[in-house]
């Protein structure tokens, strides 16, 4: 979860947090909803951004087995 303080001069509603924030006061906020907060510089200041998501791994490179060398005979 992402991280945000209320900047604003007297408390406030949110209902996508289900309650009041108090001035001055952080509190986390669902990743997927961070850039609503962010995007709001007057209202609320970036404590801590997203996480980025984990990368998914490669799969394995398939190895090709080396053509033989011609021998001189």
């Amino acid at each position: 979860m992402a991280r945000v303080r209320y900047l604003g001069p007297e408390q406030v509603t949110v209902p996508e947090l289900g309650r009041t924030i108090e001035p001055d006061e952080i509190v986390e906020v669902p990743d997927d909803r961070f850039e609503g907060y962010a995007c709001q510089p007057s209202n609320w200041e970036v404590i801590e951004e997203p996480r980025a998501a984990e990368p998914e791994p490669l799969p394995p490179l398939k190895k090709i087995a080396a053509k033989p060398q011609k021998t001189e005979g």
